[in-house]
C-alpha cells in the first residue's frame, strides 16, 4: 500500500482526514487498537520551552483534533497532564453523527496513567467532563489520595508497584473502548511500546531546530532490538509533515 497525501488545508479536510486515519475494522469485533499521537521537532526534541504546545500549529491542532474525535478514550500520563493542563475532551459537532453510529460516547474519556495519585482534583479535567475520567493506579497507592480520586473518577487497579500497561489497556478494551490513542508522555509511550502495545505512531513533525535538550517521544522503552513500523500515509502542510506509522504486527491482525 503507497502512503497517501491528503491537503490538510482543503475544505473537506475533516472528513479527509477520518478517512485517512480511520481505526482499521477489527476493532468493531473488540479487538482493542492502540495508537499513539505525537509532536517533534526536526533535531528529535519533543518539546519547546518545556511543552509540546510549541512545536504545534494550525494543522497540527486540526490532526489532533480528529485524532480525538475518532478515539474512544485518550490514554494519558499524569506528569503530562501536570505539565500541559490537560482538560476534558469536548465533542465536536461535526463527529456526533458517526460517533452514534459506532456507539461512542459524545467524546473520548480521558484515562490518566498515575501511581502516586498527584493529581489535581480540583480541574475542569475531573469537574465537568463529558465521560467520567479513569484514573489507572497501584494497588500500593496512597489509600487515602485513591479514596479522593474514587470520588470524582472511575478507578482502575492494575499491577502492585508499578502500572501494569498490558492489564491497562484490557481493563480499558473490556469496558468497550476499542479505539484507544494515547498522548504521551514520552516515559508513558515508552513503556507501552516496550510492552508491545502500541500499534500505530501519528507522529507530527514541526519544522523546527529547537536547540535545547529536551526528551524525544519515546523514553526508557526497553524494547529488545529496533522495531520496525510501516508507512501508510504521509500529510505535509507549510512544512508541517504529519505521518501515519503501522506496526507490521498490528496490520497482520496479530495483537503483539
Amino acid at each position: 500500500m503507497s502512503p497517501l497525501t491528503v491537503p490538510v488545508g482543503d475544505p473537506a479536510s475533516l472528513e479527509s482526514l477520518a478517512a485517512v486515519y480511520a481505526y482499521p475494522e477489527q476493532v468493531a469485533a473488540g479487538r482493542p487498537w492502540l495508537r499513539a499521537n505525537m509532536v517533534a521537532a526536526l533535531d528529535g526534541s519533543a518539546r519547546l520551552e518545556g511543552l509540546s504546545e510549541g512545536l504545534s500549529g494550525e494543522a497540527d491542532k486540526r490532526v489532533f483534533g480528529v485524532l480525538r474525535a475518532l478515539a474512544d478514550v485518550v490514554l494519558v500520563g499524569a506528569e503530562t497532564v501536570r505539565a500541559e493542563g490537560y482538560r476534558p475532551a469536548r465533542a465536536r459537532a461535526e463527529f456526533a453523527g458517526a460517533r452514534r453510529a459506532a456507539g461512542q460516547e459524545a467524546a473520548p474519556a480521558i484515562a490518566i496513567v498515575s501511581r502516586g495519585l498527584e493529581l489535581d482534583l480540583s480541574a475542569p479535567l475531573f469537574t465537568g467532563p463529558l465521560v467520567r475520567t479513569v484514573v489507572i493506579t497501584t494497588e500500593d497507592s496512597p489509600a487515602e489520595a485513591r479514596r479522593a480520586v474514587a470520588e470524582v473518577a472511575d478507578v482502575v487497579v492494575a499491577g502492585e508497584r508499578s502500572v501494569d500497561l498490558r492489564e491497562a489497556v484490557a481493563a480499558l478494551g473490556r469496558r468497550g473502548w476499542t479505539r484507544l490513542l494515547t498522548e504521551g508522555g514520552p516515559r508513558l509511550l515508552g513503556g507501552l511500546a516496550g510492552a508491545g502495545l502500541l500499534d500505530e505512531l501519528c507522529l507530527s513533525v514541526a519544522p523546527l531546530l529547537t536547540g535545547g535538550d529536551g526528551p524525544g517521544i519515546l523514553r526508557g522503552a526497553g524494547i529488545p532490538g529496533a522495531q520496525h513500523m510501516r508507512l501508510v500515509s504521509l500529510i505535509e502542510e507549510k512544512g508541517f509533515l504529519f505521518t501515519r506509522y503501522v506496526r507490521p504486527a498490528s496490520a497482520g491482525g496479530s495483537t503483539g
